[in-house]
């Protein structure tokens, strides 16, 4: 649905949900977004001792707040009725009687066509609120680039075999931590900025990150052949990365 819609009129949506989500902080003190979060949280760490009955129950309690809450906010009830809004101009779009589509041009003589494109599938499968981590036996190597909201990121470079290249570690989180493990024989490049948390890298310990960004490379980095470049972010979480 979201898809026929132009980048344009897409950042105005979001553009309009965060300035009421702006709104009901200044004039409802929060209101329904802080006992969202709330919710959330409880959600988030019962979630993961669902084993017990208590947690159990805590869990189903903190779920039920959390919908309450979020469904309570003037921006969500502004995504509502813009979602309904677009089903409907969608569907009277689609019972008109289609355009006939124009002949596509012919390849023009002398002219090279384009390679084929071949999809890669991801490492990860992108969610929001779960933990990942890399397979505890081998497994072929894919650059990461992923993000989330809750939950632990864990990469055990130990279990593939890196190219003779330059691999590549994106990973743009919200709440939790983040556990690289680096093979002894490769080098890296740490790019981490955090607004709440602590860093350990190599030994070097940073115990509180306040809206600070790091910044380390090995020796022979620029000249390796097999590296990998780490880039990461976190608003709240502890990153560790160490050779294993």
């Amino acid at each position: 649905m979201f898809k026929q819609l132009s980048t344009r009129n897409l950042n105005w949506i979001g553009i309009t949900v965060a300035i009421l989500l702006i709104f009901e902080i200044v004039f409802f003190h929060g209101g329904s977004l802080i006992s969202a979060l709330i919710s959330g949280f409880f959600v988030y760490f019962s979630w993961k001792r669902l084993h017990s009955l208590g947690w159990k129950i805590v869990f189903a309690i903190a779920a039920i707040s959390f919908i309450l809450n979020v469904f309570n906010l003037l921006a969500v009830r502004f995504l509502i009725v813009a979602v309904i809004v677009i089903f409907i101009l969608n569907y009277i779009k689609s019972t008109k009687e289609p355009s006939k589509e124009k002949p596509g041009l012919p390849n023009k003589s002398g002219l090279k066509e384009e390679d084929p494109l071949i999809q890669v599938d991801n490492l990860f499968d992108e969610r929001f609120f779960d933990d990942f981590r890399t397979e505890e036996t081998s497994y072929q190597w894919k650059d990461v680039n992923m993000h989330g909201i809750y939950g632990d990121r864990i990469i055990d470079l130990s279990n593939t075999v890196l190219p003779y290249d330059t691999a590549i570690i994106s990973i743009r989180h919200l709440v939790g931590n983040i556990e690289i493990y680096v093979p002894y024989e490769v080098d890296v490049s740490i790019h981490h900025s955090s607004i709440l948390g602590r860093a350990s890298i190599f030994g070097e310990y940073h115990g509180r990150l306040m809206n600070k960004s790091l910044h380390y490379e090995t020796k022979n980095y620029s000249t390796a052949q097999q590296r990998v470049k780490i880039v990461t972010s976190l608003f709240s979480g502890d990153i560790e990365v160490k050779r294993i």
